[in-house]
């Protein structure tokens, strides 16, 4: 059952299993809900964690608003909900631009992280310049479309048509291009001041890092001490298209880095 969190003038919805292991909060990226987990969730909840999944303000359950979009937004979002869950420090999982914002909330304030998994990882200035929300559905969901260069999951049809569902509710679209508009400078500024562990997972053949997504990734990779996992086959949505390759690395990165904390 969908659950929700008052905050700075709106809500953000979330999804919790409940469970008793450690807490680990899933965000998705631009123009995307907590739908985005759908295969990574459950996966992660029979590995003995406790799995949250939220929408970002202005997508899916969440609302929209005379509200800020850009990461530091956002970054004050993931920290309400994770002082809301009372179960940190938490690991994030964040994918594009909200990889962006779990950088952002980590650097300002660490205790209430473990870790950090960043999935196709907007954390500089410049990335994802070439997106453009336009002014209907259709242009958001055909670049989506284009964002699976190998292989789209079995529900892709319904996925696509969901997503539009949520981007014609009141004030999404506009959350959207504002999200676009407002850029990654924030991340690119705190990643040399990030204390908490991150690994760095990269779709091979993901089109907005041009022909050598590898490169985009070490250089995260380099400024934040993290691992980095390339993911050869994937796109844009590793946990989408490679879910199974996402879990052969985040759990073991997570447990290693629990472990630590715990000795």
């Amino acid at each position: 059952m969908t659950e929700f969190l008052e905050y700075d003038g709106g809500r953000i919805a979330y999804d919790d299993n409940g469970a008793e292991g450690p807490l680990v909060v899933c965000v998705p990226g631009l123009g995307n809900t907590r739908a985005a987990y759908r295969f990574l969730a459950p996966d992660l909840g029979e590995s003995g964690f406790r799995v949250v999944t939220c929408d970002l303000r202005g997508s899916g359950g969440s609302t929209a608003g005379e509200r800020e979009y850009g990461q530091d937004a956002l970054a004050g979002d993931l920290r309400a909900l994770v002082r809301h869950l009372g179960a940190g420090p938490a690991f994030v999982v964040a994918h594009s631009n909200a990889a962006g914002a779990a950088v952002v909330a980590a650097a300002e304030e660490p205790g209430l992280f473990g870790g950090l998994v960043l999935v196709a990882p907007f954390v500089r200035a410049g990335a994802g310049a070439g997106l453009r929300a336009g002014r209907f559905v259709r242009s958001w969901t055909r670049q989506w479309a284009g964002l699976f260069p190998k292989d789209k999951p079995e529900d892709f049809a319904d996925a696509r048509r969901e997503l539009s569902e949520s981007l014609r509710q009141p004030g999404h679209l506009a959350a959207l291009r504002a999200m676009i508009a407002a850029g990654a400078g924030p991340a690119e500024a705190a990643l040399g001041a990030l204390p908490v562990p991150v690994q760095v997972v990269m779709g091979g053949t993901d089109p907005h890092f041009g022909p050598d997504p590898l490169t985009e990734a070490e250089w995260i990779g380099e400024r934040t001490g993290g691992e980095v996992v390339l993911i050869d086959e994937a796109g844009h949505y590793p946990m989408l298209d490679r879910p199974s390759q996402v879990m052969a690395a985040a759990v073991p990165f997570m447990a290693r880095v629990a472990m630590r904390r715990a000795a």
